[in-house]
């Protein structure tokens, strides 16, 4: 994080910064292990859709830090966030087609990111 983000008015309930590394390490092992869970199921169902929404939402995740911090742009990383938020609500719909085991590894990672918005919409009514 940057001095920058230490400077704004930030929402209640808003985590020290120390929590985002460890909290982001179990997500991003659920993440793996979910995609791995789907893909490695041997099965006649269409999984072209849990791909591709599983490849957007990761993109849309690897976006959002850059345009919050480094463009300085609450409301960027905000429009960044509000589409990954539909993009998992759909990766995990897809993926439970196939494995609900698969989709219930990304319920921490879509409660996280709801709180995500949630601190996000208030960086941006706050500065």
């Amino acid at each position: 994080m940057n001095d920058w983000y230490f400077l704004l008015n930030k929402p209640p309930l808003t985590p020290q910064a120390w929590i985002f590394s460890p909290v982001w390490a179990f997500l991003y092992i659920t993440i793996i292990i979910s995609f791995v869970v789907y893909a490695s199921k041997l099965t006649l169902k269409q999984k072209k859709y849990g791909y591709i929404f599983f490849w957007l939402q990761i993109l849309f995740n690897l976006l959002w830090t850059p345009a919050f911090f480094m463009l300085k742009s609450p409301l960027s990383g905000l429009v960044i966030i509000l589409i990954l938020d539909i993009l998992v609500i759909l990766t995990i719909t897809e993926f439970y087609r196939i494995s609900k085991f698969a989709a219930s590894l990304l319920i921490p990672y879509l409660l996280w990111i709801l709180f995500a918005t949630y601190l996000n919409i208030g960086f941006v009514v706050l500065n």
